[in-house]
């Protein structure tokens, strides 16, 4: 009797100190370009954050998918996006050739990717990163989450009060119980016009990227052949000039990405072959055809001298993941859908006052399963993603970002790409910082409050192309445009509509007339005794911010023609009859008015 209480006891004493319990605040989960950035901004928020992550890299699909030739939101540097962007320009700047123009494609190796990543991490406080840390298990623990991690071999439980699933494949989130879309949504279903009729279960191609040297006209890097390898399986590249279709992808220091859309390299997918007990031999079938790819490229292309490198630190020489359009979409509390991109204020609902993020990225379309319909987008705009995709619908407390982020099939075309999700993923991290910080929970969320908190890291919450974040009226700008009372303008080019905010452009009364009535109760007294005409002036605008503030108007304008160009630093005179610029209405409204203190919920939709 005695000897079987000792031995229990000595058990329960061994499993005491195998495992550990970890606080904090936030736990992200996750190491993708988005859980990247959205550590790094929960720890600069001054709240307790942890990042774990299965593999040694930081990036995702950036890094470990090799997705190094990135073109997306180069006109957009928001943020720890912009950031990522500098440092890399900076890296490479005494390269031959290397473009370091501000918003030139982005190029860069994967290993010096991911360095700096961490490098970004390592200058933070209040961030843990735990890297080539798989997690195990989720569950709720009052309104917070525990989660069970092995580090190092040892099992440990880390409890966090938000949760934030940047996984790419949304695991985390399924196991907690969200509900999930997948595949092309119907038109009845989503609302919009270039949604098919009826939903069609095709998900988008996966790419297993490539990255290879070349190694000099004498090398001989043949690869031995791969196990299946069938020459067959290439047989579109015949005729093609080889060669150039790998040089095509140049990256630094004699490095070529191969991301094609001919067979070897992009894969049918789907939910079920991406589901956890089907994905490693998903995985591995491809990664088996990639080698065959490159066997093919180097016996019939002749490109022996072309070859893999050690860089990943994997036995085949290939990126431990797939780069992966999409896989599986949550039930957010908002859904994003195509409207909000084309026609953003026009919509009953104005989700683009609650932005967290900005994206430009054009829509891939890539199905080798020929049920995926190319869908004729128009010109696509650049676009703001609303704070509500990330919150999920029935669970709380527990964030998603990459392909699980609440969208249509046709926007997440766009919102996968892993720049748009470096931006997104500073903005879901400051939806965490808030919770943590003021200790709430997802269901008390104060748009404002978290979109100042992005401001004052220099994110973006409008895609405007033609205002930078060196613009001194940066912040009134954004702040302004996101109550609606300015709109941005889409400038159509080639497949693409940049998004304008045109800051020297004239106000017209039609223009600010409805959100100012929206916003201000005794407005539509104001209007009336005023009629301002069709543009609105210096003088028009003097009158309402005496109106509201009830200042008395002499000391009013007295006060503004001090200030006109010494503080405000306005190029144009200071003149009561002279129509407004964007600017200077931007600049005055927002200094004067401070539009941007109305709370607005999930929607848009004014708070009173």
């Amino acid at each position: 009797m005695l000897k079987n209480l000792l031995i229990t006891l000595l058990c329960l004493c061994a499993i005491h100190t195998y495992a550990d319990t970890i606080k904090t605040d936030v736990l992200v989960i996750g190491g993708s370009a988005s859980g990247t950035a959205a550590a790094l901004q929960c720890a600069r928020s001054k709240v307790k954050t942890i990042l774990v992550e299965p593999g040694p890299w930081l990036g995702g699909e950036l890094t470990s998918g090799a997705m190094c030739v990135v073109d997306a939101n180069r006109n957009l540097p928001s943020g720890i996006w912009g950031e990522f962007r500098k440092h890399i320009r900076e890296f490479y700047k005494k390269m031959p050739g290397y473009d370091t123009t501000v918003n030139a494609v982005l190029k860069f190796e994967p290993y010096t990717g991911a360095a700096i990543l961490k490098k970004m991490t390592d200058t933070v406080k209040n961030l843990t990163l735990k890297l080539n840390t798989p997690w195990k298990t989720i569950k709720k623990n009052g309104t917070g989450w525990e989660v069970t991690i092995v580090e190092k071999g040892k099992t440990n439980t880390i409890k966090a009060q938000i949760v934030i699933d940047a996984t790419g494949t949304g695991d985390i989130a399924a196991l907690a119980g969200a509900k999930f879309s997948t595949g092309f949504d119907s038109r009845s279903n989503t609302g919009e016009k270039l949604a098919p009729e009826e939903a069609i279960p095709v998900t988008q191609d996966i790419t297993w990227c490539a990255i290879l040297k070349d190694y000099g006209k004498g090398a001989d890097k043949t690869l031995p052949q791969p196990e299946g390898y069938d020459p067959e399986n290439y047989a579109s590249l015949k005729g093609k000039d080889l060669l150039k279709m790998v040089q095509g992808g140049r990256i630094p220091n004699d490095k070529f990405m191969l991301k094609w859309s001919d067979p070897g390299i992009s894969f049918k997918s789907s939910p079920e072959q991406l589901d956890p007990k089907n994905r490693e031999q998903f995985y591995k079938e491809c990664r088996l055809r990639v080698l065959g790819l490159i066997y093919y490229l180097q016996t019939v292309g002749g490109l022996k001298n072309f070859s893999t490198t050690d860089e990943f630190g994997t036995p085949d020489g290939l990126p431990p993941i797939p780069y992966m359009r999409e896989y599986r979409r949550a039930n957010g509390k908002i859904r994003m859908v195509l409207d909000d991109i084309f026609t953003p204020y026009d919509r009953s609902s104005k989700l683009y006052r609650t932005s967290i993020a900005v994206g430009d990225a054009s829509p891939g379309q890539h199905y080798v399963d020929k049920r995926g319909p190319q869908t004729a987008y128009p010109p696509f705009p650049a676009y703001s993603i609303p704070l509500g995709t990330v919150v999920l619908k029935d669970v709380d407390n527990l964030l998603v970002t990459e392909k699980a982020l609440s969208t249509t099939h046709l926007v997440s075309a766009s919102t996968f790409y892993p720049s748009v999700q470096m931006v997104l993923g500073q903005g879901a991290g400051c939806v965490a910082a808030y919770c943590a910080f003021f200790k709430t929970t997802t269901k008390n969320l104060n748009v404002r409050v978290v979109q100042g908190e992005l401001l004052d890291f220099k994110g973006y919450l409008l895609p405007f192309s033609d205002v930078p974040l060196t613009d001194p009226n940066f912040r009134a700008i954004q702040q302004v445009s996101a109550t609606g009372m300015l709109k941005g303008v889409q400038k159509v080019n080639g497949k693409t509509a940049p998004v304008l905010f045109n800051a020297d452009s004239l106000v017209t009364t039609a223009e600010v007339e409805p959100a100012i009535r929206e916003i201000y109760t005794r407005a539509f007294l104001w209007f009336n005794k005023e009629k301002p005409g069709t543009q609105f002036t210096v003088g028009n605008l003097l009158s309402f911010i005496s109106e509201i503030t009830l200042t008395e108007p002499k000391v009013l304008r007295s006060t503004m023609e001090k200030q006109w160009k010494e503080t405000f630093k306005f190029t144009l005179p200071y003149d009561m009859n002279r129509p407004l610029t964007r600017r200077e209405f931007a600049v005055l409204t927002n200094k004067y008015l401070n539009p941007f203190a109305r709370t607005v919920d999930l929607t848009g939709k004014l708070v009173n």
